[in-house]
């Protein structure tokens, strides 16, 4: 498989800790670089720490894009999309992932643990890195956010 980016970082909150791991693995199979920024164990924090400490990775060009998990994905998106020029989408489905990419550009895609099987969770992770930006009529909208 062809991934655009090769430069992954990856965090979430406790309940997403499982899925993370799992999506790590995964990508560490496929030869991508990936950067965990955390947690490193199960135990409750707080997302939004991570969601801002991850979009300012992307933001900085640390990673060339963003993985977040946490229960639903919506809390990690909200969080991450305060830091200027992050684009984070919440991601459910094959093609919610491949228009948060090709319309949207999104440089982080938001997973919801409780709401997304596993199996599926790592086909939107590998359809998320290899999905192209149209530009476009899209570039001039995105240049409004």
């Amino acid at each position: 498989m062809n991934f655009l980016f090769k430069k992954v970082c990856i965090a979430s909150d406790h309940a997403g800790f499982n899925l993370k791991e799992l999506i790590k693995d995964h990508l560490i199979n496929k030869n991508v670089s990936i950067f965990d920024l955390g947690p490193y164990k199960d135990k409750s924090v707080d997302y939004p720490d991570y969601a801002k400490k991850l979009a300012k990775r992307v933001k900085a060009r640390k990673s060339d894009i963003g993985i977040l998990v946490c229960g639903s994905g919506t809390g990690m998106a909200i969080s991450a999309n305060k830091i200027k020029d992050i684009r984070a989408a919440v991601c459910y489905n094959l093609k919610s992932t491949r228009l948060s990419r090709q319309h949207n550009n999104a440089n982080i895609i938001a997973l919801g643990a409780r709401l997304t099987k596993k199996n599926l969770s790592l086909k939107l992770v590998d359809l998320f890195l290899k999905t192209k930006f149209e530009g476009g009529r899209h570039l001039k909208r995105i240049k409004k956010i």
